[in-house]
């Protein structure tokens, strides 16, 4: 348990360990704490009886442990990301587009929310929109369940404050209040608002101005390649520390925190270098990105953090 946290501290990937190692590993958890006569699972299959090997071992989502040995994880309990999420479609989303125009009644009901999010933000007459863009794989040829509308507001920052720093901090604030009071979906795809300062590079194969009613980047679908076995192996690595960072957490809170925050910035590393690679958004580092946030670990770690700065303020009686 020790060494796990230390390579938690040290920024450091555990090493798989063979399958014997695994089982005396499993049985030293389920014999500490108040299970201390053993695991309460007695009758499930033994996971680990084909393999002869630590190269035989992995830990994707949906297997005992969810990613990690003795934590699920969401994953475990709900349906795995499959590849085939992430192929590409002949046609763009039927649903949404029509001659490669976004649908009259989408274009409207889209242009609304954002105007609703532009008055609740009460910045005044100085905020002017300069475009609405779709963006994302539900204006690209690899839509799929899990594509989220994301939905880009574009605004001079500089006619706001000249400090635009502090405007985009302030939107950051914004959006995470819009998306706490409302969960609208179009067609079960859920709608994300993202307010972008103009002159941002959007790195994105596929983008349609609402306002303008056409293409800013107009998707290709000969161009959509994925390495999903890549991304797949780079989100488990991923999922793993933040179930080893579950199961040390109430032990060391401060040290949690600080586990987290590092893992948070690695995974905005590996989104920023896959976006701008030449693949782009088809990046491996991109869909592994994708792989977490529908896996849910995003939030996880979101609420981890919250839950130990809760614990280490609150005070016993």
């Amino acid at each position: 348990m020790n060494q796990w946290w230390k390579y938690i501290r040290e920024g450091k990937e555990a090493k798989r360990s063979s399958p014997a190692g695994v089982r005396k590993g499993m049985k030293r958890l389920l014999n500490t704490g108040p299970q201390k006569k053993g695991s309460p699972y007695q009758n499930v299959d033994d996971y680990l009886k084909d393999k002869k090997s630590r190269n035989d071992i992995s830990a994707p989502p949906g297997a005992p442990g969810g990613g990690a040995i003795g934590n699920p994880g969401p994953a475990a309990l709900e349906e795995e990301v499959e590849p085939e999420s992430f192929e590409k479609h002949s046609e763009l989303n039927p649903k949404f587009w029509q001659d490669g125009k976004l649908k009259e009644k989408i274009r409207r009901r889209l242009t609304k929310i954002v105007y609703d999010f532009i008055e609740s933000v009460q910045l005044g007459d100085d905020m002017r929109v300069e475009d609405i863009r779709f963006t994302g794989s539900l204006a690209n040829y690899n839509w799929s369940k899990y594509s989220d509308i994301d939905l880009h507001v574009v605004i001079d920052f500089s006619k706001i404050d000249e400090n635009t720093e502090l405007i985009e901090s302030f939107f950051y604030g914004a959006i995470w209040r819009w998306n706490e009071l409302h969960d609208i979906k179009i067609y079960g795809h859920e709608v994300e608002i993202f307010v972008e300062n103009v002159g941002h590079v959007t790195h994105s194969a596929g983008i349609y101005s609402i306002m303008n009613e056409e293409w800013v980047i107009e998707p290709n679908p000969e161009k959509i390649e994925f390495d999903y076995t890549a991304a797949r192996k780079k989100a488990d690595a991923i999922e793993t520390e933040t179930n080893m960072i579950a199961q040390m957490a109430d032990g060391n809170p401060r040290g949690a925190i600080k586990s987290i925050d590092r893992l948070k910035k690695k995974i905005k590393t590996l989104r920023r270098a896959g976006l701008n690679s030449p693949a782009q958004e088809y990046s491996s580092e991109n869909i592994a990105f994708k792989i977490l946030r529908r896996e849910d670990t995003l939030q996880q770690l979101n609420d981890m953090k919250y839950d130990m700065y809760d614990k280490i303020l609150s005070m016993a009686e």
